[in-house]
């Protein structure tokens, strides 16, 4: 996979997180509301940092779809709190294969928005993964 094939991967998850921060946003409780507005805001940042990258790389950045399938039904705050899980280990496995794919600043980049999903991740879920990003490839 080239740099930029990862790179718009990354970019389409980022997509669908900021869109399913929307819904974990709707149905959280008010005391892990800020936690929940924290990662929007660092997904979007990521999203709009990764459509300057694939612009960098020689790419087209790839549109957010105007709605996501979620991988279950959201109807209270532990299906919000579920659903962030996901979104952030979906996050990981595509900034790992940014990772295996770039050099440089951006393989720096990538790594750590990896282990920022990773750590979203197991403050969601209340437990860790033995190699994140990794994980849903095994």
């Amino acid at each position: 996979m080239s740099a930029l094939d990862a790179a718009q991967a990354a970019l389409a998850a980022e997509h669908a997180a900021v869109y399913g921060y929307g819904v974990v946003g709707g149905r959280i409780g008010t005391e892990r509301r800020a936690e929940a507005t924290v990662a929007y805001e660092a997904h979007r940042a990521r999203r709009d940092a990764l459509r300057r990258t694939v612009r960098d790389l020689g790419g087209a950045p790839v549109v957010a779809a105007a709605a996501y399938e979620l991988p279950f039904r959201v109807a209270d705050a532990a299906g919000a709190v579920r659903l962030a899980a996901v979104l952030e280990d979906r996050v990981a496995g595509v900034y790992s294969d940014l990772v295996r794919a770039a050099e440089g600043p951006l393989r720096r980049d990538a790594a750590a928005a990896l282990r920022e999903a990773a750590v979203r991740a197991v403050r969601w879920r209340g437990s860790g993964v033995t190699f994140p990003g990794l994980a849903e490839r095994v």
